[in-house]
């Protein structure tokens, strides 16, 4: 008979185990005691990367499609399927992680394989769709997306434009007749916590285009070919406020695009998460939540995964531990942001290189510590 239910939802440990992995491994070291404790693993993402890792988690089926990557290259993606659903994340089709040999192309980056993802969605009947879109290469304004769901950018003499931003400096016209009839069945929500307008000092190019590669001569192109599209496609989508919106920088401006011709509804990535996950359900009979992330700073305090998790658990009066790489928070701040007690990998050893290359057995040794002081 179990003494104990706890509930591990951590996000992943970036750059050294997936949130599944973190998971697991946290799970192992909890029952490495005996009996006496029962783990439910629900892994996170705060809408970015590691939102399919989510789904998955939580039972949506995985499909693989042939896309377009970011520079133009063939390339294998995945996304979660339950029912009508469907959760993509743009990072997997259109992000700085798939770019080939890891080498940026900020001007000529597409968003194009994040629609194909769409599209592939539409077609195996969903009409409920997630668009987590952390992690982009690309600062195309979403040009690339809406191509690849029938929308046409043309020149001044009806020529299709390339993918790419930057070419969006010789946009005519906007034709979106050829736009896919399934769209406007379906909904749309797009998991961000980014607030900043497509243009500006707060836009996409100036804030983020430096972070894809971008130099400040591409920096004022892109932000002239962004100004371009939001002036005509704004004007023949009828949504001109939707430049301005917030979240419409997000993505190199896939937001903009979402916003203006999907109709998607902008929501703050975890609390998708949260949902897609059921983990409000889950916490039922919990005697303990552990979760956590890579490094609990003050980014940590934005909204991000470890936070929602708290705050949900707190909502059902049940205890949050956390596990991390690293803490970076004060005490005053970890007892804010809802987590009663922390345990750092990095305690355990002091290296940081040696920490991030051994976090699976670290955060093992680290979930048997917590099962000892559960069951003393």
């Amino acid at each position: 008979m179990y003494l104990l239910r706890i509930v591990v939802a951590p996000d992943k440990f970036k750059g050294s185990l997936s949130a599944p992995e973190v998971a697991r491994h946290l799970a192992a070291g909890l029952t490495s005691m005996g009996g006496g404790i029962d783990v439910v693993c629900v892994p996170v993402a705060d809408g970015g990367e590691g939102t399919l890792d989510a789904a998955l988690g939580a039972g949506y089926q995985e499909l693989t499609v042939a896309v377009t990557g970011p520079t133009g290259q063939p390339l294998a993606a995945s996304f979660g399927i339950r029912g009508r659903r469907a959760v993509i994340e743009m990072a997997l089709a259109s992000g700085l992680a798939v770019l080939p040999a890891g080498v940026p192309k900020a001007r000529a980056a597409t968003s194009r394989g994040t629609g194909e993802l769409i599209r592939a969605a539409l077609g195996n009947g969903c009409r409920d769709i997630v668009l987590g879109i952390g992690g982009s290469a690309s600062t195309d304004g979403g040009a690339g997306l809406l191509a690849a769901l029938g929308v046409r950018f043309l020149d001044a003499d009806e020529r299709t434009l390339p993918d790419g931003g930057v070419h969006l400096n010789r946009l005519a016209r906007v034709d979106l007749s050829g736009l896919d009839p399934r769209v406007a069945q379906a909904r749309f929500v797009l998991a961000s916590d980014v607030g900043n307008p497509l243009l500006g000092e707060r836009g996409a190019a100036a804030v983020f285009g430096p972070q894809k590669g971008a130099s400040a001569q591409d920096v004022a192109e892109l932000e002239s070919a962004l100004t371009r599209l939001a002036d005509i496609l704004g004007r023949e989508a009828q949504a001109p406020d939707a430049a301005t919106s917030p979240g419409s920088g997000a993505a190199g401006g896939v937001g903009y695009a979402a916003l203006a011709v999907l109709g998607a509804e902008r929501r703050p990535g975890i609390d998708v998460v949260l949902d897609l996950t059921e983990l409000r359900a889950k916490l039922r009979g919990a005697s303990l939540v552990v979760t956590g992330e890579g490094s609990l700073d003050g980014q940590s305090l934005e909204g991000k995964a470890p936070l929602g998790v708290a705050s949900a658990a707190r909502e059902a009066g049940i205890p949050v531990w956390a596990v991390c790489g690293r803490s970076l928070l004060t005490e005053r701040e970890l007892g804010q942001a809802g987590l009663d007690r922390v345990f750092a990998l990095a305690d355990l050893e002091h290296d940081p290189a040696l920490c991030m290359d051994e976090a699976a057995a670290l955060t093992r040794q680290t979930g048997a510590l917590i099962a000892a002081e559960l069951l003393r």
